[in-house]
């Protein structure tokens, strides 16, 4: 396996998903972080993100979570409606068992702290970020404008790591109310937790594959995200 590779893991259910994954090339463990992606797949930008992350000094995996309906999907940002089947397939059964199938794996590599595993994720994936820090004993986890936060706020009890949120002030589909009902339930639960809006900024802001991107919003939330994970996992 070269340092940028797809792999394949199994899942309990007895599906098989195919993961992208870099290794830093230094010697010795290395904490890890998993990579969510958006609706569209493991695309080039979530794979860039991965690699952005193992230039840090992580094992940095990006799971195709997606793969009980389609293999490797990669759909254009303009073709939403080619994305929805899958995207309306996801259950949280479904992904609990991926989740608990990546940290199994991860948890068998030299090559890992296995104390030090964080999450981040995007659009769909910041939802399911959240939810990973709610099934594994993450040290961290970064949700950037996760959609659905909101329906998932008897998990907050559950969190196991630190977590950050980032939104955009300018995103039409997470409201402040949406943004607000997430916080309260973490917050009433006692967990830590950040989170920092961007009020230039719209939804899918960090992707510079896609209209929404805010340059300086990604510069400033990387920054924000590269210093949380490095408290948390470093």
């Amino acid at each position: 396996m070269t340092n940028h590779d797809f792999i394949t893991i199994p899942v309990a259910d007895g599906t098989e998903m195919d993961v992208y994954i870099a290794f830093p090339e230094k010697k010795g463990p290395s904490p890890a972080i998993i990579v969510i992606q958006e609706a569209y797949g493991v695309n080039s930008h979530i794979r860039n993100v991965t690699e952005r992350l193992y230039k840090e000094g992580y094992v940095a995996i990006s799971p195709d979570i997606f793969h009980r309906t389609i293999k490797r999907a990669d759909i254009p940002y303009t073709d939403f409606s080619a994305a929805m089947p899958h995207y309306q397939a996801v259950t949280n059964e479904g992904l609990k068992a991926d989740l608990e199938a990546l940290y199994g794996w991860l948890q068998k590599q030299s090559a890992v702290e296995h104390d030090k595993i964080g999450s981040i994720g995007f659009c769909l994936g910041g939802r399911v970020s959240f939810l990973a820090n709610a099934v594994l004993p993450l040290s961290a986890a970064i949700s950037y404008y996760g959609g659905g936060l909101e329906t998932l706020t008897t998990e907050a009890p559950n969190l196991h790591g630190a977590q950050l949120f980032v939104w955009g002030g300018l995103d039409t589909h997470i409201t402040q109310e949406k943004r607000e009902a997430i916080l309260q339930a973490v917050d009433a639960a006692g967990k830590k937790y950040a989170y920092a809006v961007f009020s230039y900024a719209g939804h899918a802001f960090n992707s510079d594959d896609r209209p929404s991107y805010n340059p300086e919003a990604a510069k400033e939330a990387w920054g924000l995200s590269l210093g949380f994970l490095a408290n948390n996992l470093k």
